[in-house]
């Protein structure tokens, strides 16, 4: 059975030692030992950690990268997709997703998420889950809710999970 992927978002800026990067790394592993491989920005911080623990558990780490910060990608990604822009990378980061999983992260990944929201409240792309990850969502995702219940569109359409276990449990 092939694997699916699942798209993770989430900060840069996390080093190993961390606790979102040690958490994310923990996240990739056990994606991979749950049958899933890994996708995401395939540079350093969250996007690093989850490509390490993916490929170190046995799944593979697809990083989808632009060279507009000349940033370095992960040494742990099993394959790189480089893409001309911005809005290049986050179109294929949303259409390599069977699932996603957005990790703490800035303004970046608050973009991410909106959009692949959005891509599904519009039917634009199939209904996939979507799993917040870590209380700075919950806010977030809350007051989303009742906009979007206010305007007679789609909710629950995201998940926000405590811990990576339930990250799974939702990907079931």
């Amino acid at each position: 059975m092939e694997r699916k992927i699942v798209t993770v978002f989430g900060s840069s800026l996390p080093k190993p030692g961390e606790k979102e990067y040690e958490t994310a790394y923990e996240l990739g592993k056990l994606l991979a030992k749950n049958n899933f491989n890994v996708c995401s920005g395939g540079f350093q911080g969250i996007m690093d950690a989850v490509s390490k623990g993916a490929t170190e558990a046995g799944g593979k780490a697809i990083g989808i990268t632009v060279d507009l910060f000349g940033a370095v990608p992960s040494k742990f990604l099993t394959t790189e997709i480089k893409c001309n822009t911005l809005f290049e990378r986050i179109d294929k980061l949303i259409t390599s997703g069977d699932a996603f999983i957005v990790l703490p992260g800035g303004t970046g990944t608050l973009v991410e998420l909106s959009l692949v929201w959005e891509m599904m409240n519009k039917k634009i792309i199939d209904t996939k889950p979507i799993i917040c990850f870590g209380y700075m969502w919950k806010n977030i995702v809350r007051e989303m809710e009742v906009r979007t219940k206010l305007e007679g569109r789609t909710t629950g359409l995201v998940k926000c999970a405590t811990s990576i276990e339930d990250c799974i449990k939702f990907l079931s």
